[in-house]
């Protein structure tokens, strides 16, 4: 194997500048030491002189027992009236009590004339000094040239001459940053290919997402020699992003054989991925590369029968590299192999059944075409197959259902459900009251099972979504209802649709409870002594 590349981690700073993201004194706590685990070699902990939050990081992270990973300060070189020794900024990055400090510094002419209104001259004093006196005070100090290709590409003399600056003053590693994100990559690597020539420290480089090429750009610069390489994970930061540590590590590993953080850490990429967005109060992206839920997703059936026969088909690694899966999508681009791999999947046995095998393919063709969707409704999906295969037990039907809402003149609101069931020839009626239409008809469900049902209890409702599929409608739409709900042991999601909403609603209530039944009784069916023998009434 080649080299190894240091992974510089700055998703507690760079990270926390993107649209959305933000992280408590304790969350960047509890990130730190999954960072530590996963093996990063430096996390950039944030800009102690900026913010109370970030000192206040610092000041507990002294008490952080990392085992792998190295602890980073974040700040900017001295300001032009002070001298190293006494700026502020300076002194407080020391003060973080951190091995390492990071310090930026302009080598860009523009930022120079326009933003710091000084003498090209006197920057460059500035990175001299500032990056000397933190190698005297016993630091490791990474310097990060900001803007540099923008800065090359309009002066490349001054450019490089900054670098010079840095490397002459005792810097451990200079760090090329395309902070603005339009750089491309062949260009990118004739500037890194350079810069190697005239300097003696280690590179690095840091790249920003804005022409989507971060990942591309940072693979370019570790080509031409880079030995560290910042981002963050997931992808987070100022903007359109920074390069996703959660691609570029695996890329890394796996496309150019340059060790990282070692092969056997790779699989706890995609656990760390969710558990950054989690503290992060965000969505995790289903499309990101490695990570993501569909990043070995199979929808089209050529694909499923290609991966089912052998996954390098269709898959360009081993989803289990990374700790990710396959999933194989049921939808109306199925084909016999998605649903076989499916079935396969759910432990539902259907490879004899070539008839209810075809009747499934076209039932699901058929009800998609009508606004139903399996892809993230596997337990309506299993239903289907349990009914394919004739074991789709029926404990309950619909009589009726009727649903009220009153609104008072105080703008108080309450909702009324009666729902009649038959269960087992007998028609069961029962009331439910809720806050909501939805609610009540969910309340009064239940109420009707329950004596029979005790194992209903334990099973809650733990998301519902609502989508309008033919907007042009306006209100005589048709919807799709999206319920998920849990057990003490799993989560399932079932669908409805309809153009009246609480029709929808009913028809994913209703799978959702039947999905539990059938569950509970699946032993019994099996010969098997039953978990949960119930008494139908």
């Amino acid at each position: 194997m080649s080299a190894r590349v240091k992974i510089y981690d700055t998703t507690l700073r760079d990270g926390t500048q993107g649209e959305g993201v933000a992280f408590s004194v304790e969350d960047k706590l509890l990130i730190a030491r999954k960072l530590d685990e996963l093996g990063v070699d430096y996390i950039e902990g944030g800009w102690p002189g900026s913010n109370v939050k970030d000192a206040g990081f610092f000041s507990r992270a002294r008490s952080l027992k990392l085992t792998h990973a190295r602890l980073a300060a974040f700040g900017s070189t001295c300001h032009p009236r002070h001298r190293a020794d006494q700026d502020p900024n300076l002194r407080a990055l020391i003060e973080a009590e951190t091995p390492v400090v990071t310090v930026f510094g302009k080598s860009w002419d523009l930022h120079v004339k326009k933003a710091l209104r000084i003498s090209l001259d006197e920057n460059v004093n500035l990175i001299g000094a500032s990056i000397a006196y933190l190698k005297s005070v016993g630091r490791e100090v990474i310097y990060d040239a900001e803007h540099f290709f923008d800065g090359y590409a309009a002066d490349a003399a001054f450019a490089i001459q900054t670098l010079k600056a840095a490397d002459q003053a005792g810097a451990d590693t200079i760090v090329l940053c395309d902070t603005n994100g339009g750089t491309l990559p062949s260009r990118l690597a004739e500037i890194v290919a350079h810069v190697r020539t005239q300097i003696k420290a280690p590179i690095g480089i840091h790249t920003h997402n804005d022409s989507d090429m971060a990942v591309a750009n940072s693979v370019a610069a570790v080509e031409q020699g880079a030995s560290q390489v910042q981002g963050t994970i997931n992808g987070y930061g100022e903007r359109c992003g920074n390069t996703n540590l959660c691609s570029i590590i695996p890329v890394l590993e796996l496309k150019l054989g340059r060790e990282t953080i070692g092969r056997e850490r790779l699989g706890m990429l995609t656990s760390v991925s969710h558990y950054v967005a989690e503290l992060a109060n965000l969505p995790h992206r289903s499309d990101l590369p490695f990570v993501g839920r569909s990043a070995f997703a199979h929808k089209g059936g050529v694909h499923v029968s290609a991966v089912m026969r052998d996954p390098v088909t269709y898959e360009h690694i081993d989803p289990e590299l990374t700790g990710n899966a396959r999933r194989v999508l049921v939808s109306d681009l199925s084909g016999k192999s998605n649903v076989l791999y499916k079935a396969a999947e759910m432990g539902v046995d259907i490879s004899g059944s070539e008839p209810g095998l075809k009747g499934v393919v076209d039932r699901i063709k058929e009800l998609e075409h009508n606004g139903f969707q399996f892809e993230a409704a596997e337990g309506s999906f299993k239903l289907l197959l349990e009914e394919a295969t004739g074991n789709l037990k029926d404990f309950f039907s619909l009589d009726s259902y009727t649903v009220e809402t009153d609104r008072d003149s105080e703008a108080g609101i309450t909702s009324k459900a009666t729902v009649r069931l038959v269960l087992n020839g007998r028609v069961k009626k029962a009331f439910g009251e809720g806050c909501g239409p939805v609610n009540a008809l969910d309340r009064a469900l239940r109420e009707a099972l329950s004596d029979s049902f005790p194992c209903l209890k334990e099973v809650r409702l733990v998301d519902y979504k609502v989508r309008v599929l033919d907007a042009d409608k306006a209100t005589a739409a048709r919807v799709r209802v999206l319920i998920q709900t849990r057990d003490d042991e799993e989560t399932w999601s079932t669908v409805g649709v309809s153009e009246n909403i609480l029709e929808a609603s009913w028809q994913a209530l209703a799978d959702a409870v039947n999905y539990k039944l059938q569950k509970a009784h699946r032993p019994a069916r099996e010969g098997e002594e039953s978990l949960a023998r119930e008494r139908v009434m």
